[in-house]
């Protein structure tokens, strides 16, 4: 295991550090090429790009649901791409992720799902019988009330809609009380009013709890709107990293591939 001592305030320790990532799903053809970042423990991080450019793969490999094929993930004193076993099992506590497609338990009820946001956090036994301490019930419940939800505790989760799903997605994230949340394309399969809900649902509660988030989206005017920094991928490689209002559409011909893309954006 490689530790890295983190120096300055929480927010310092909380930064992400990557370092030469490269991950090859096939031997030869990288689908990260050496990606270099330094993420501070603050604020809402967006990375856009076209599809197939590494960008969920990116996100997956800082908490291992993709192994890296190399290089180094630095954060809270770990090498996460180095964890093995146990000690991958408690970074990842730190860790919370909301994904794409929900990936909640459908035949669980909304409150069920919240508090599987804590499993790594109680006995096995406790978490077998359902039996949650009061306290992360009584956080749940306020979670809810936070995401609009809080009528729908003892619904099951098939009986949501998209929008009301990836709410139940950002509580539970909360819910583990995590150093760091990473969504990946949490607007991709909702309707542009609520894929704003939604992203002001998630910098809302991260802002408020000053958990530092990075979301992968699909929507550049979202990510203008919310992130403050935003990092530009292409081909597995990094091209922008700066603010919002620094992303011109000269680094959106080179992110996205020339004027074409530029033109259908502006309807043109």
């Amino acid at each position: 295991m490689t530790a890295v001592t983190p120096t300055g305030s929480g927010h310092d320790a909380r930064s992400l550090v990557i370092r030469n990532l490269v991950k090859e799903y096939r031997r030869g053809t990288p689908v990260l090429r050496g990606i270099n970042l330094a993420i501070p423990g603050r604020g809402l991080t967006a990375i856009i790009g076209p599809s197939g450019t590494g960008k969920s793969t990116l996100i997956r490999c800082i908490n291992r649901l993709v192994e890296p094929t190399s290089g180094e993930i630095l954060f809270m004193g770990k090498d996460l791409a180095r964890l093995r076993g146990g000690d991958l099992r408690a970074a990842r506590r730190r860790i919370g992720m909301v994904f794409q497609e929900y990936n909640l338990v459908e035949r669980l009820t909304v409150m069920e799902n919240l508090l599987s946001g804590r499993l790594g956090y109680v006995p096995v036994w406790r978490a077998w019988l359902r039996k949650f301490p009061q306290k992360d019930i009584d956080r749940a419940f306020e979670l809810l009330d936070a995401v609009g939800l809080g009528s729908f505790a003892t619904q099951r989760a098939d009986a949501l809609s998209g929008g009301q799903r990836q709410r139940v997605g950002i509580a539970r994230a909360i819910m583990q009380e995590p150093d760091l949340i990473l969504a990946d394309e949490p607007t991709s399969s909702l309707d542009p009013k609520t894929s704003v809900e939604i992203m002001e649902i998630l910098t809302k509660l991260a802002g408020e709890r000053d958990i530092p988030v990075i979301v992968n989206i699909h929507d550049v005017e979202l990510a203008r709107r919310f992130a403050q920094r935003i990092i530009g991928m292409t081909e597995g490689q990094v091209v922008y990293d700066g603010p919002p209002d620094g992303l011109t559409d000269d680094h959106l011909r080179t992110i996205y591939g020339g004027e074409n893309w530029l033109n259908e954006r502006s309807g043109t």
